[in-house]
């Protein structure tokens, strides 16, 4: 089973060839670091991890609550957030402390259309992670078809860092 932590990674990271004085093997003090910081950040994520978001569609889902013009159907944007929600579900119980993961990426197809009523369920499922970012795979259904289908990128934050950052700006 292939967990967060990328053993991969880690060990390019440690083999990483910049001359530090010591009796020791020659590794850079930034890969050390980056070593120590990526595999405290949180538990290891099993490939596979799962997450669900439900929800039924409302008039303030449709495209109609954004412009009267337009068909009264789920939007997209509605979409890819209960997916995203999902994705977040999927990967929250791994973290510790103050974290939580943040949506980095969105590819996502919108392909079946669903009317106010319809119950929506997205799934999403960890299909990799490349040592900073995870790729969950995501879908959507509908209670009679798929209806979008895609995958979402997220990053682990500190909550606590995120904000220091911020008031620095």
């Amino acid at each position: 089973m292939a967990f967060g932590t990328s053993t991969a990674r880690a060990d390019k990271m440690l083999t990483a060839k910049r001359q530090v004085p010591s009796s020791g093997p020659a590794i850079s003090l930034e890969s050390l670091a980056l070593f120590f910081l990526w595999s405290t950040i949180m538990k290891p994520v099993p490939i596979a991890a799962r997450g669900e978001a439900e929800e039924t569609v409302e008039f303030k889902h449709t495209l109609t609550s954004h412009h009267p013009e337009l068909p009264p159907v789920y939007s997209t944007p509605d979409m890819i957030r209960l997916m995203e929600t999902a994705a977040f579900h999927a990967l929250h119980l791994y973290c510790e402390g103050d974290e939580i993961t943040v949506g980095t990426a969105i590819h996502i197809e919108h392909r079946a259309a669903s009317l106010v009523g319809a119950r929506i369920r997205a799934e999403a499922v960890v299909e990799s992670f490349d040592g900073r970012f995870y790729t969950v795979r995501v879908r959507a259904w509908d209670d009679q078809q798929e209806i979008g289908r895609g995958t979402v990128g997220r990053a682990v934050v500190s909550v606590g860092k995120f904000l220091e950052r911020i008031r620095k700006v």
